[in-house]
């Protein structure tokens, strides 16, 4: 059997290296900004227009990267039979998942007890894969139908009467409704549901599907063209539902008294868990982005792709970074280490009230983006440079 072969498409790496920095953003306000743990960013009735959009720009970040994981994951199963590449996909999702509950959980916490475990993004990405290595190893009409029933469909869940209490609850939370749930373990451990599975896997499934108009053959006037049609209609679809409050977000649109006020609510979408229209926002810019990046040209996106060649590495390597930043200001700036742990704060070294203001905030963020480049450089080399079998998992 002969496998197609695809050549690699800069902007995919150009796109994902720009939303790996943009994320750095938002938990770097996370450890460092002073209102980011008493007070909520996206309220428009009590948030600033600089601290909203700080917070509002990361929105793009989870959807495009889980969508263009879906595009990966497709370009990947070129080089295999299917089923090797549904193998592969099942075993790199359980391998993502392990990944999330330790090594990601002890970047964000810096807790070696473990206990608060955190069930987020590469937990959500990890079962993913699972579902898409299996659906895949059936048919990839299959993998379209179950990502449009679940990008357009899991909505309706907001007109159902819940589980409100019990496995029911929990079990609708870890697959379709998480928003920061907490899962009590045993009487020291918790787990933090924050990233519903199933509506992310809806999103990777799209992705995978559309990872056709990606193959080396396939006329880049014509995927334009399509990512184009995609993006639009997918702001257009936002603009609408948006507009009448007719579907598609958990928490319908508030009405102010103010342009600021309504605008602000306007673009407030429900990312936990993540509605038809937060994702609609989100990807028809990315898919417009996707587009129009794909012949552009200077030193600029050579280093923004270093980013989105190793997005795993760099995702690993900004939280432990970020923590040991965190650390050291911990103490320089007079904390004890009676203050470590502080009540209904999942971080450690990250009292309530510590912090800055953005200007701070964003200073940290830059160098720690500037920090890694070195590193993700390196590594992105060593894995052009070597063909050893645990590079496709890191």
């Amino acid at each position: 059997m002969e496998l197609t072969r695809s050549k690699r498409i800069e902007s995919i790496d150009i796109l994902r290296g720009l939303v790996m920095i943009i994320m750095a953003l938002d938990h770097t306000r996370d450890f460092f900004h002073q209102p980011a743990i008493t007070g909520n960013p996206l309220d428009p009735a009590t948030t600033t227009v600089p601290i909203y959009f700080t917070r509002w720009i990361t929105h793009f970040c989870a959807p495009t990267f889980v969508f263009l994981s879906g595009v990966s994951a497709y370009l990947s199963s070129l080089r295999k039979t299917r089923a090797e590449a549904s193998l592969f996909l099942i075993k790199r999702g359980l391998w993502l998942v392990l990944v999330e509950i330790t090594i990601v959980t002890l970047g964000i916490t810096a807790n070696p007890f473990f206990g608060f475990i955190v069930l987020q993004v590469i937990w959500a990405i990890g079962w993913s894969m699972v579902i898409l290595g299996l659906l895949s190893r059936i048919s990839p009409k299959l993998v379209l139908i179950v990502g449009l029933l679940l990008f357009f469909g899991h909505n309706i869940l907001d007109l159902v009467n819940l589980p409100k209490e019990g496995a029911g609850k929990t079990i609708m939370a870890i697959f379709f409704r998480a928003s920061f749930t907490i899962i009590p373990l045993d009487s020291t451990h918790v787990a933090a549901a924050v990233y519903a599975i199933l509506p992310w896997t809806g999103v990777m499934l799209l992705g995978y599907s559309i990872g056709t108009w990606f193959n080396r053959d396939f006329p880049a006037e014509k995927r334009k063209a399509r990512l184009l049609q995609l993006g639009t209609g997918l702001i257009v679809l936002f603009i609408v539902l948006r507009a009448t409050n007719a579907y598609g977000d958990t928490f319908p649109r508030v009405k102010g008294d103010s342009f600021r006020f309504n605008l602000l609510a306007f673009l407030n979408t429900t990312k936990y868990p993540p509605s038809l229209l937060y994702l609609s926002m989100t990807l028809g810019p990315s898919c417009l982005a996707l587009a129009f990046l794909e012949n552009v040209k200077g030193r600029w996106k050579d280093i923004v792709s270093v980013y989105g060649r190793v997005p795993f590495f760099y995702y690993i390597c900004h939280f432990y970074l970020l923590h040991i930043i965190l650390i050291i200001a911990f103490f320089a700036t007079g904390h004890s280490t009676a203050e470590i742990i502080s009540p209904f704060v999942p971080f450690n070294f990250r009292p309530a009230t510590f912090g800055w203001g953005l200007p701070i905030v964003y200073l940290i963020w830059f160098s720690v983006v500037v920090l890694l480049y070195f590193p993700c450089r390196w590594y992105s080399q060593y894995k052009k440079t070597h063909t050893h079998w645990w590079l496709s998992y890191v």
